[in-house]
């Protein structure tokens, strides 16, 4: 029976240990893509990133963490900018190529495991979690930081928008300021500039989304 539940968790996740997120669910990321959307996906870039890339904040490599069907790093890479999304969703991301072919945008997307981004075998200048981070638990983060400290050099960014817990159902997963400072802080190698309320838009919210913590994150 326990070599049964091994093989089964090894068909559903890759090998890898399921998330807290897909523990509670039962049901692992890349179910969430078959038969439909995803309730994060609005088939657009987020509004806050779409703000970032008219600022010209993405410089350098830029890795896209969590990916989904790729609008994000698309709308970035439509600039030229070399960018790398990963997802464990292996569906997502036959999404995201088809995308990219159609429209003709240069943009790599990459099966890879947040926790494991060391794999990917570069470094890059600026990252993106976008809806990411908030679906970790406090005994996830501390991995995570870390993955995301082994393919960044000091000075790379880091841009982090996740729901918040300012209001009552905002999502499954509401993050506090204090959360974010104590994944982020010195002694994991980061320095959190600026955090600020912002939205994220949902396919299960209004028009005007979810309320939500934008933050800029530097490598030190």
């Amino acid at each position: 029976m326990a070599e049964q539940s091994k093989t089964l968790a090894d068909d559903l996740f890759g090998g890898r240990r399921p998330t807290s997120h897909e523990q509670m669910t039962g049901v692992c990321w890349d179910a969430s893509y078959v038969g439909g959307s995803a309730p994060w996906e609005i088939g657009r870039p987020q509004p806050a990133i779409a703000r970032l890339v008219s600022q010209s904040k993405f410089t350098g490599a830029v890795l896209d963490a969590g990916c989904g069907t790729g609008e994000n790093s698309l709308l970035v890479a439509s600039l030229g900018v070399p960018v790398i999304g990963i997802d464990v969703a292996e569906t997502a991301l036959t999404m995201a190529r088809q995308k990219a072919r159609e429209r003709g945008i240069q943009v790599e997307f990459e099966v890879a495991d947040a926790f494991h981004l060391d794999c990917l075998g570069c470094k890059f200048q600026t990252v993106l979690d976008c809806g990411l981070f908030h679906t970790f638990n406090s005994e996830e983060r501390p991995g995570y930081v870390a993955s995301l400290a082994s393919v960044t050099d000091p000075g790379a960014t880091l841009y982090i928008l996740c729901f918040s817990d300012e209001a009552p159902k905002t999502g499954p997963h509401p993050v506090r300021q204090e959360d974010l400072r104590a994944a982020f802080d010195s002694g994991s190698g980061w320095n959190v500039i600026s955090i600020k309320a912002d939205r994220v838009l949902t396919r299960f919210h209004d028009d005007n989304g979810a309320p939500a913590w934008f933050a800029t994150i530097t490598r030190i």
